[in-house]
């Protein structure tokens, strides 16, 4: 696989050299970029984000990545903060997001043993047929770090329970999600990554 097969969009996070290693322990090299040529021309293209939803869209404003993301045929998958970014609003700093999937972001509410942020090993419920969840088991587990979560919606693909059921992983059309990190979930990660790779 050559580097312009698949590409993630340098969000500003701290995770870009991890979700890299990732996909090399799988044979396959990314290139990290907000070059708007380079990521319409890639085959895949991964939206990764940490920190802040404010300050994570108006580094993809800056660069014209926010206007380009919404256009893109090819498959798309948001990680964490980034699938949040795929939304149409975050109660985080109230914040206006892509709007290329229909909901608002909503902040997760602390609990007795439910702390906030949620971090940590969790598991995936509620798994619909889809091929980016290929060979993926109901109450596998996975690693969260959140503290705004997306509501269960028709384009919820698989949910995690934290008091309430989350949205843990979403589709609508060549746009998918991960709440969770794959990069750092061992073998279910990996699997996912894996599956992604394939998705034409």
């Amino acid at each position: 696989m050559s580097s312009a097969d698949t590409v993630i969009i340098d969000s500003g996070g701290a995770n870009l050299a991890s979700l890299q290693f990732a996909f090399e322990r799988l044979g396959a090299r990314t290139h990290v970029t907000t070059s708007a040529s380079e990521i319409t021309s890639a085959a895949r293209v991964i939206l990764p984000g940490v920190g802040a939803a404010a300050n994570a869209m108006q580094r993809l404003r800056n660069c014209g990545v926010a206007a380009l993301l919404p256009t893109l045929k090819q498959p798309v998958l948001g990680i964490c903060l980034g699938m949040q970014l795929l939304f149409d609003h975050s109660e985080e700093g109230s914040t206006d997001c892509l709007g290329i999937l229909p909901s608002t972001v909503r902040r997760l509410q602390p609990a007795p043993g439910l702390p906030v942020p949620h971090m940590g090993w969790n598991q995936l419920a509620s798994l619909r047929d889809d091929p980016i969840l290929e060979g993926i088991e109901t109450d596998e587990y996975v690693y969260f770090v959140h503290s705004y979560a997306v509501p269960v919606s028709p384009i919820t693909l698989a949910t995690a329970d934290y008091g309430i059921p989350v949205s843990a992983m979403v589709r609508k059309g060549n746009f998918w999600g991960a709440q969770f990190h794959p990069e750092r979930s061992a073998g279910t990660g990996a699997r996912i990554l894996a599956n992604f790779l394939r998705l034409d």
